[in-house]
């Protein structure tokens, strides 16, 4: 059955808008015509594929104005939806210009010169992606992406918190010929995203490791494999070689990017101690020249987009301070005329039996702890249940040592998430808790909805 979910504004707490959920039979009917419209989407062949791709790039450059907005009114955020939808372009680009090598198909022979082997890569029909309120547009659509121009059919259920964007990016995909018939969004909450899991072929989830969970738990009981991309609490580690004033910036861009509403912002922070002191007043430097966007939509901290992430933000900020540690700056979470911002906080005197440095945040803080030794600093970096990424800032050959003893898919030397530059070739997975599954960068990104078929063939003798 259906039932209307009001959706809350970041910026004032006013319930302005509302969406309609779905029922089970109309999933269903939609689903069935994902399937249908697939069967033509295969049969156009890769370059009709990538041909409707770049179709659907204009048509969503046509549309810019509308779905920034509604975006904006999303997140409470203009700057970042606006690269949301630039990222959006881009990445279908890319793996445009990619997909060819990617999905090229493999042959070979054996030491036996009578057989030999080819490979075929047959997609999964329909495809389903859940995915998260903090950029709602671009996760909803980096795994569709590939999805599609593997051949496959893709039902999205993006987040209740942040679906105004659906409406006009639906009406870009309405103009591109095969591609509406082959892509779908579905506003609803979890009994739709239940039914997302129940009626694909394969899925996607981006979000919480404790939903996370539930929907591994669901898609292993009907046999259905779940890639699951979950949360983190990212450390950066500063070395003694490293540039104060460097380090200082990458740390600040890391922690608030988005508010610090990002799966690898980095969330806790190693300085070696002789560079502790110079390098905790740079960075209070910087947090201190940031506003809040609570007047001007263009302030560098927007909302909280998640009204529910607000207790989770004073827990944290409170346990840390009754258990020792002190405020540099910041360190409130503000009300504004219905809305929260977060302050942006630099926090000492921290320790690892503090939840701010254990538990995934999802806020502008920053928490410095000094280091004596390397093998500490690592050590401490891999005192987590996450693995998703991590920074190391100093002498590049010995910064790369350190790295690569700390437990994360991605690791950035000297800068903050640089995946997109090189995530058309370069691959990385989750460590621990912060996902399950292949990689959806490089040409991994496309195997992810293939099945593989070897074909084995034996020459007769004449």
């Amino acid at each position: 059955m259906t039932c209307t979910i009001q959706v809350r504004n970041p910026r004032n707490g006013k319930l302005d808008y509302e969406i309609v959920t779905p029922s089970r039979e109309e999933m269903e009917e939609r689903c069935t015509a994902l399937r249908a419209g697939q069967e033509k989407w295969l049969e156009i062949g890769l370059q009709g594929r990538i041909k409707a791709m770049l179709e659907f790039c204009d048509a969503v450059d046509r549309h810019r104005e509308a779905i920034i907005a509604a975006l904006t009114e999303d997140t409470g955020r203009y700057g970042m939806s606006v690269a949301e939808l630039e990222g959006v372009i881009g990445i279908t680009k890319m793996r445009c210009a990619t997909a060819e090598a990617a999905l090229a198909p493999a042959a070979g022979n054996s030491s036996d010169p009578s057989l030999r082997f080819q490979q075929q890569y047959v997609p999964h029909q329909l495809v389903g992606i859940i995915s998260p309120w903090n950029y709602p547009l671009i996760l909803s659509m980096i795994d569709a992406i590939t999805a599609l121009l593997a051949g496959c059919a893709v039902a999205v259920k993006p987040s209740e918190v942040t679906p105004r964007f659906i409406v006009p990016f639906e009406k870009a995909i309405r103009e591109v010929e095969y591609l509406r018939d082959v892509l779908a969004y579905f506003a609803g909450d979890g009994e739709t995203g239940g039914n997302i899991v129940d009626l694909t072929d394969t899925l996607v989830f981006t979000g919480s490791v404790p939903t996370g969970k539930l929907v591994q738990q669901r898609a292993a009981a009907q046999f259905k494999t779940a890639f699951l991309e979950l949360g983190g609490n990212d450390p950066a580690v500063v070395l003694k070689s490293a540039d104060a004033d460097t380090a200082a910036e990458i740390i600040v861009r890391g922690s608030v990017e988005n508010s610090g509403q990002l799966c690898c912002a980095i969330e806790r922070v190693y300085v070696d101690r002789s560079k502790f002191e110079e390098l905790r007043d740079r960075i209070a430097e910087r947090t201190r020249a940031l506003t809040l966007n609570d007047g001007d939509i263009n302030g560098d901290i927007g909302p909280v987009i998640f009204e529910k992430q607000v207790r989770i933000l004073r827990e944290h900020l409170e346990d840390a301070v009754t258990k020792g540690a002190k405020i540099v700056v910041g360190g409130e979470v503000v009300e504004r005329n219905g809305g929260y911002w977060c302050e942006p906080t630099v926090l000492v005197d921290v320790t690892h039996d503090m939840r701010i440095m254990k538990e995934e945040t999802f806020g502008p803080i920053i928490p410095i702890m000094a280091f004596d030794t390397e093998e500490e600093a690592v050590k401490l970096a891999n005192d987590t249940e996450f693995g998703l990424s991590a920074a190391v800032i100093g002498d590049e050959a010995r910064a790369i040592e350190i790295g690569s003893r700390i437990n994360a898919g991605g690791l950035w030397i000297n800068d903050f998430d640089t995946m997109g530059g090189v995530g058309d070739r370069a691959e990385k997975t989750a460590f621990g808790v912060s996902g399950l599954g292949g990689t959806r960068y490089g040409p991994g990104g496309f195997m992810r909805f293939m099945r593989k078929k070897a074909i084995v063939v034996r020459k007769l003798p004449a």
